[in-house]
């Protein structure tokens, strides 16, 4: 090649999408049935969160699909063509060159812009197929026996078959990953499994935290006056600045002007980190397992069985109550549930990224990994929650369908008066009850189930026009609101902000 030339031709830019297909593509129409089609990839490409599935076999409805993961990229799609322009056989003198000379010439066009590519990184190696063996060890098809292409007669729907159940799913992950089996539990030093006689026990699966916390039953006798000595030294090691002795001193107050809380209280009262948080509750309180003050952090030395001043320290456990008997049903409160069996992921979605890990540097200077450029600017209250996570009132729903309130932490004339029918009159202090009268937590539960509803009422008055409410709630619903309130629009209606609500699974955190 005696020369060539590269041309490039600029044409507008198009951003495109690219699918780096696992095969031999000789039919782009076929091979775009095994997509789901255009619109089934534009129908992907408009979620983020779905995967690219690709089908062999797209007829097959037992076809195992292989998934692509969707990774942002930049590169461009080129047309290049090459032309080689080829000249005759030159004279030179009394000589003839027979040699042809050739010019070859490049021509580049940028047709688009590639932002987004889906790569198949998954395993394709398995699939099931709807067939069986006959009595000559031969496999016999059972596509035309089980699938319906057409209307069938009666007899069809009787005739006898082996049984044919495909799963559901094959397995969540379809990349090759190393499997660790559990090592055996190793339990602390004199450590003895509990002695209990059946052929159904469920033990502990792993040794205990090392958080040291005291734990306490509402039947045990005594209650511990000082925290555990390791206790001690895991704080006292953590405590290396001066927020970390300031936010020490700020929960020692709280303790000392109010014996009992529980954790989501004291996190919106003190920004602390929660890793820290769970190494400074052992040594300054002991956790209650049972009884009335289940769930809850006791300051050491103090037992609530004993002084009937504890009773507003009581816990009360609040759920909204949904129901069409109620005048409303769960999809019509803009409440939402800790959590629920429908977040299950499947191997077509893509899984978020995990949360960002916390090591021993950023918890000793009180800092995490996140924005740790402009962490001398971060604000005071960085993890403090908001008071709706643990405060009751009338005229705000709570953050969650279910929520663990104290007693002193609603805060509603009403209730306290429940609350105070036996005030100066407290005599035994029961593990149901504890120092309130009997059915106490019920009433307390059935009045703050109206506010809800009557707050739910006024700002969604149209509940009381469904045809299929009953006649008696209907009017029960009218007689619990003393005046009607204009419509309001939705966009106005906002449940109270909280932050996740984990007292009931607190005590995972230490055993």
């Amino acid at each position: 090649m005696e020369g060539s030339a590269a041309l490039l031709a600029l044409s507008p830019r198009k951003r495109m999408v690219c699918v780096e297909y696992p095969g031999l593509v000789q039919d782009p129409g076929k091979m775009l049935l095994t997509l789901g089609g255009e619109e089934g990839v534009s129908r992907v490409y408009a979620d983020p969160s779905r995967r690219l599935e690709l089908y062999f076999r797209p007829k097959d409805p037992y076809c195992h699909p292989v998934c692509a993961n969707r990774f942002p990229t930049t590169a461009m799609l080129l047309r290049v063509k090459r032309k080689i322009r080829r000249r005759g056989s030159e004279v030179t003198g009394d000589h003839v060159v027979q040699e042809p000379r050739q010019e070859i010439r490049l021509e580049m066009e940028i047709l688009g812009v590639i932002s987004t590519v889906y790569n198949f990184k998954g395993m394709s190696d398995f699939q099931y197929l709807a067939i069986n063996v006959g009595p000559d060890g031969k496999q016999i098809s059972m596509y035309n026996k089980i699938m319906l292409r057409k209307p069938q007669k009666e007899e069809f729907f009787y005739q006898e078959l082996p049984l044919y159940i495909p799963p559901p799913i094959f397995s969540r992950l379809d990349t090759p990953v190393d499997y660790f089996y559990r090592p055996e539990t190793q339990h602390r030093e004199g450590y003895h499994p509990p002695q209990v006689s059946g052929e159904n026990l469920i033990g502990l699966s792993r040794a205990r935290r090392p958080h040291n916390a005291i734990f306490v039953s509402f039947e045990d006798e005594e209650i511990p006056t000082k925290p555990l000595e390791a206790a001690v030294q895991n704080w006292k090691r953590m405590c290396t600045n001066a927020m970390d002795m300031k936010v020490e001193e700020e929960l020692k107050q709280l303790f000392d002007a109010r014996p009992v809380w529980s954790r989501n209280a004291l996190k919106a009262n003190v920004s602390i980190h929660p890793d820290k948080l769970k190494l400074l509750l052992p040594y300054m309180a002991y956790y209650m397992l049972t009884g009335p003050w289940r769930s809850l952090w006791v300051r050491f030395g103090y037992d609530p069985r004993k002084n009937p001043e504890a009773k507003i320290y009581q816990v009360l456990d609040f759920r909204i109550r949904c129901g069409m008997k109620y005048g409303y049903t769960t999809n019509e409160i803009p409440v939402k549930a800790k959590r629920s069996t429908y977040n299950y992921s499947l191997p077509i979605t893509v899984t978020k990224t995990a949360s960002q890990t916390i090591n021993m540097q950023d918890l000793k200077h009180g800092l995490s990994t996140v924005n740790q450029s402009s962490a001398k600017n971060a604000p005071a209250s960085r993890y403090k929650l908001k008071d709706s996570i643990y405060i009751f009132r009338e005229w705000a729903l709570p953050p969650y369908r279910q929520m663990f309130y104290q007693l002193c932490d609603l805060n509603v004339e009403s209730l306290q008066k429940i609350i105070r029918r036996n005030e100066g009159e407290e005599e035994v202090c029961t593990e149901k009850d504890g120092w309130c009268l009997q059915k106490t937590s019920d009433e307390l539960r059935d009045s703050m189930s109206l506010m809800v509803r009557k707050l739910i009422r006024s700002k969604r008055p149209a509940l009381l026009s469904s045809k299929s409410m009953p006649a008696d709630i209907k009017e029960t619903l009218t007689y619990e609101s003393a005046e009607e309130e204009e419509e309001e629009d939705d966009d106005d209606y906002q449940p109270s902000e909280g932050s996740e609500n984990e007292m009931e699974t607190e005590i995972l955190d230490y055993v």
